[in-house]
């Protein structure tokens, strides 16, 4: 099975609340993608998937939970320079952005 043709880092960002905000500090542009466990499977079968995000090019970063689940946060370097380190914060969401599951 097909792997991913360039490095990324991937976080594990396991279960979370929809609201729930990440924030990924960068010190280079890199792609940052937040997406379901299902996408990320599809993502390292290098199959098409969905994700939030896109290329960041200031630092921090900030991406919102869309909805409950488990997550997970891949930042990489297709079609740019190298390997970006990166940080990851999970920011509990605003209390009026806060549901029920």
């Amino acid at each position: 099975m097909p792997k991913p043709n360039f490095r990324f880092t991937h976080y594990n960002l396991e279960e979370q609340r929809a609201g729930t905000i990440i924030e990924v500090t960068l010190n280079a542009v890199a792609n940052v993608r937040l997406m379901t466990a299902t996408n990320y499977q599809r993502f390292t079968e290098v199959l098409d998937f969905k994700y939030v995000g896109g290329v960041a090019r200031k630092s921090p970063i900030r991406l919102v939970i869309p909805e409950s689940g488990n997550w997970h946060l891949v930042v990489d370097m297709e079609g740019h320079h190298g390997l970006a380190d990166s940080a990851v914060k999970i920011i509990a969401a605003p209390a009026g952005q806060m549901r029920a599951s």
